[in-house]
């Protein structure tokens, strides 16, 4: 397999992501490929500082970045030779299997949309975040920021997209979908809770469970919940400032451990014809070997052709 690396994306880029595709190599396959994007004489000089070798890694010179403050529309047009649009190029031609990034993440989701297409009958693709459960298991919470109004049939649709990752990644029997709201009544909430229960309610996609509150993300009332990105986002943030203050006070278990982003490296853009990861903007090396990984994982499970499957099944 050839897994591609924007080694120009995040915060504290290349140092950590040099290093964390170091230390991903050691876990992948020896059949397993890099494919390294970015200012070539930079890579070769940060990996010779690291007296690093391998016919393993192959580097593609991409002398321009995509920012952080950049209009993900715009910087495609604007830099055409950028890590991120040649990534993407390669990703379209074949040559890479999966494409991983720390960087820009609206850029990721558009050059998802333009150089890989949605999924037949996937309104908008969406992002997702794995939590911690008290009793050890996972929620997968989605959308987390991509789509922060979306319409009832694309809430819908993230019931199906996390279902599907639950089960054919992270290995979950039949997962329970639950949906975000302010109470576990059915009419309770606002108008896009409301619509959305009733297209949920008798599903034949997945197996929904109602609505779960706040206080139930981490506990084991749902395995998916499904959320518009503005309160996904919120939520996630207001975790990951827990996660820190925890740590900081000395409140600190292997709980609180798992709330740590880097566990899990980055997250999938769901619902688009590829294998696409994007990671923390502050990625750590041991998120971006995380990061890969998980790349490695969601391809190997065939999740896009399972969520295509899933469409053609019900239609």
């Amino acid at each position: 397999m050839n897994i591609g690396l924007d080694i120009m994306g995040g915060d504290f880029a290349p140092d950590s992501t040099i290093d964390g595709a170091i230390l991903a190599l050691e876990s992948l396959a020896e059949s397993d490929s890099l494919y390294f994007f970015g200012n070539e004489e930079l890579i070769r000089r940060e990996l010779s500082k690291r007296n690093f070798e391998s016919d393993r890694v192959t580097i593609i010179h991409a002398p321009e970045v995509i920012g952080m403050s950049d209009q993900p529309i715009k910087a495609f047009t604007q830099k055409p030779k950028s890590s991120l649009a040649i990534g993407f190029h390669f990703l379209k031609e074949g040559t890479i299997d999966a494409f991983s990034s720390a960087g820009n993440s609206g850029a990721m989701v558009v050059g998802s949309m333009y150089s890989q297409k949605t999924i037949q009958g996937i309104i908008r693709p969406c992002i997702t975040v794995v939590l911690p459960k008290e009793n050890g298991g996972h929620t997968f919470l989605l959308d987390i920021g991509t789509n922060p109004d979306p319409k009832p049939e694309m809430m819908y649709q993230f019931g199906i997209l996390g279902s599907l990752y639950a089960q054919y990644v992270y290995d979950v029997k039949n997962p329970r979908v639950g949906l975000l709201n302010i109470g576990e009544e059915e009419e309770k909430g606002n108008i896009l809770a409301l619509a959305t229960y009733k297209l949920m309610k008798d599903s034949p996609h997945f197996n929904f469970v109602g609505n779960v509150e706040g206080r139930d993300i981490l506990l084991d009332k749902a395995d998916v919940v499904v959320s518009d990105g503005f309160t996904g986002n919120v939520v996630l943030k207001q975790l990951e400032s827990m996660y820190h203050l925890l740590k900081n006070r000395g409140l600190y278990d292997d709980f609180v451990e798992r709330l740590n982003y880097e566990n899990f490296g980055g997250t999938p853009i769901l619902g688009i014809e590829s294998t696409v990861l994007v990671g923390h903007g502050i990625s750590s090396a041991n998120a971006i070997k995380n990061m890969i990984l998980l790349a490695k994982n969601i391809y190997e499970a065939k999740l896009s052709d399972k969520i295509r499957a899933e469409l053609q099944k019900h239609s």
